[in-house]
């Protein structure tokens, strides 16, 4: 009896850890978005429009936000790290802080660039200036061609990397960011229904539309976007194996009563407990197999019944 409590108490302290880490609200979500270069007329439209997208849809969605884009002249290493240090002055551990990269990248087979006006900036870099930053949760999405060969100097715990390519030999120009950005606009990418699109449904919608696109065109894709929000290891492309934890709890966007909820005072606070309530439930998933069953029904009713009557508080 006593081994099985302590392996219990265990895996308790494992799952709260978790939870823990996403339990408080955080106080604000810092996005900076940003588009390089594209070295003819036709990309730099497009990447300056994906950008000016995003703009639009955090400002619109989140009052509590503080939102970044650079763009055109703007769109260069010394106002990036002019931006990061403040952000990295400013942030506090408990917000979030999202890095949106669009363009053009490059690898040497050592090291990745991101493409710039005037001087590009190195994975490297970027990984130097985010680590400035105290937000505990961090997600950092390169959208560009070889961006696979960022990943490595990019991943490190509570911050979760997504390429849209599987390493720096792709090195074709994408279409993974344009999906990236119908993700956030399209409610069909709210997959399970949440009032919200969480990092790993974005990026569920973005790859699945990715894949489309090369099938329609009756062409061989050229990019195979990954992930890895564990830290370390290699990219993957489907939550499991201690993979997509992070970005099925972080929350990048709020629909319908979750978005107005935010924007509410009063409802604020439930709308924080409804979410720590449902990273508990995907916590308590990750643990299934190392639970007793009876002891994992119990817990994860109790979190069901309350989350119920959370949502019913919020929709009243």
């Amino acid at each position: 009896m006593r081994p099985f409590l302590t392996r219990l108490t265990l895996r308790a302290v494992s799952i709260a850890a978790v939870c823990a880490f996403t339990l408080q609200m955080r106080a604000a979500t810092y996005y900076v978005t940003i588009a390089g270069l594209g070295g003819e007329p036709d990309y730099d439209q497009r990447f300056t429009s994906s950008a000016k997208d995003l703009d639009k849809v955090f400002k619109t969605a989140d009052n509590t936000g503080h939102v970044y884009t650079l763009v055109g002249p703007q769109a260069t290493s010394s106002q990036l790290k002019e931006t990061l240090n403040a952000i990295a002055r400013d942030a506090k551990a408990e917000d979030d802080f999202v890095l949106t990269l669009i363009g053009h990248g490059s690898f040497d087979g050592v090291e990745y660039k991101f493409n710039l006006v005037g001087p590009d900036v190195s994975a490297g870099e970027i990984a130097v200036m985010c680590d400035r930053i105290a937000a505990r949760r961090q997600l950092i999405i390169e959208t560009t061609s070889a961006s696979g060969g960022a990943l490595q100097a990019l991943e490190r715990p509570g911050r979760a990397v997504i390429t849209a390519t599987k390493s720096g030999a792709e090195k074709n120009a994408t279409v993974f960011a344009r999906y990236w950005v119908e993700a956030l606009q399209d409610p069909a990418a709210d997959t399970d229904k949440s009032d919200s699109i969480s990092a790993l449904e974005a990026f569920t919608y973005a790859t699945k539309k990715t894949a489309a696109f090369y099938d329609a065109q009756k062409r061989i894709a050229t990019e195979h976007a990954g992930f890895n929000d564990a830290g370390h290891g290699e990219p993957v492309r489907d939550a499991g194996n201690g993979q997509g934890a992070l970005m099925s709890s972080f929350t990048l966007l709020r629909l319908g009563a979750s978005q107005q909820a935010i924007n509410s005072p009063a409802k604020r606070e439930l709308l924080a407990k409804k979410e720590d309530l449902e990273q508990k439930i995907d916590a308590l998933k990750y643990e299934k197999a190392a639970i007793d069953p009876a002891e994992y029904k119990k817990q994860l009713t109790a979190m069901l019944v309350e989350l119920a009557k959370t949502q019913e508080e919020l929709d009243r």
